[in-house]
């Protein structure tokens, strides 16, 4: 079986998770990020098939992993400059990283589309497995059951809980994944080929954290 690699984009944290401003000050935002983040990663880095992480994101250090396995890419510029990262647009014209406020910013899917050039032109035959940086309870079991059940599917998604966003991406080689994150990201991934894999409800691979109210769940990290 092909080595897999993952690429996991990851915002600023000092920006990060704009929809829990309401629920957690900006310095508790930010280190549930981070710790998120980290917790991801390191459920990636203790899978089986998992053969290096590209994290890509605007931050110098975005989690605290130390590990030669993980290559940090930096995100994404518009040719003026500014940060095109985001939440799919929704953190339009913020300013971060040296982004100007009236620069719309293109999405995760730009972060995502350079990591996924990267592991091409530095693993050729290799898997590539895009994965949020907020699965939190994510276990590397659970990492090894997504990509099973991927293997032998050209390109798949994993849809989050509610069964309308999308918490992981898959491309076996050769083949490239299609990123169409945002609200509504599962339907958008399966019309551009990426078939919904039949992961259980309680995985973590399908737990994100993006509202208040996910902060509830069990297992939460602490800072949260």
């Amino acid at each position: 079986m092909s080595a897999w690699w993952a690429v996991v984009p990851v915002k600023d944290p000092r920006h990060g998770k704009s929809r829990l401003t309401g629920a957690l000050d900006d310095d508790a935002r930010a280190e549930l990020v981070r710790t998120m983040a980290t917790a991801t990663v390191r459920a990636l880095l203790g899978a089986s098939d998992i053969a290096g992480v590209v994290v890509v994101s605007p931050a110098p250090e975005p989690l605290d992993v130390a590990d030669p396995r993980v290559v940090l890419l930096p995100e994404p510029v518009a040719s003026d400059g500014a940060h095109v990262g985001g939440d799919a647009g929704g953190d339009a014209g913020r300013e971060a990283g040296g982004a100007r406020p009236d620069v719309p910013a293109a999405g995760l899917d730009a972060a995502v589309t350079a990591g996924v050039e990267h592991v091409r032109a530095t693993a050729p035959g290799a898997h590539v497995v895009v994965v949020l940086g907020d699965l939190p309870h994510l276990l590397p079991a659970e990492v090894d059951d997504v990509l099973r059940r991927a293997a032998d599917v050209p390109r798949a998604h994993v849809p989050d809980a509610a069964g309308t966003g999308t918490t992981m991406l898959t491309a076996t080689w050769p083949h490239r994944p299609h990123p169409r994150f945002g609200p509504g990201s599962s339907t958008r991934h399966a019309a551009a080929g990426h078939v919904p894999l039949d992961v259980p409800a309680a995985s973590g691979a399908r737990r994100d954290v993006d509202e208040p109210a996910d902060l509830a769940s069990p297992g939460t990290p602490s800072g949260a």
